[in-house]
């Protein structure tokens, strides 16, 4: 079992969650949750190419050096 949240949101959005629920036969709470599971996958996978943006001491290349390193 999970934990209860309660969320408001724009009536229109629940509208289109609604729709799609009743088109899917998935209950609204299944959807909510995998949308909640990708948007955190992508903040996590933002937070890691900003850290490696920011990291100094990680080197940049250039297009054509990579290109050569793989061969292309």
């Amino acid at each position: 079992m999970g934990t209860a949240i309660s969320v408001r949101i724009p009536d229109k959005l629940a509208s289109k969650l609604s729709e799609i629920a009743k088109e899917t036969e998935r209950p609204k709470s299944f959807h909510i949750q995998k949308a909640l599971e990708a948007y955190l996958a992508e903040l996590a996978d933002l937070q890691v190419a900003l850290d490696r943006l920011h990291n100094t001491s990680d080197p940049v290349i250039s297009i054509k050096d990579m290109r050569n390193e793989l061969e292309l």
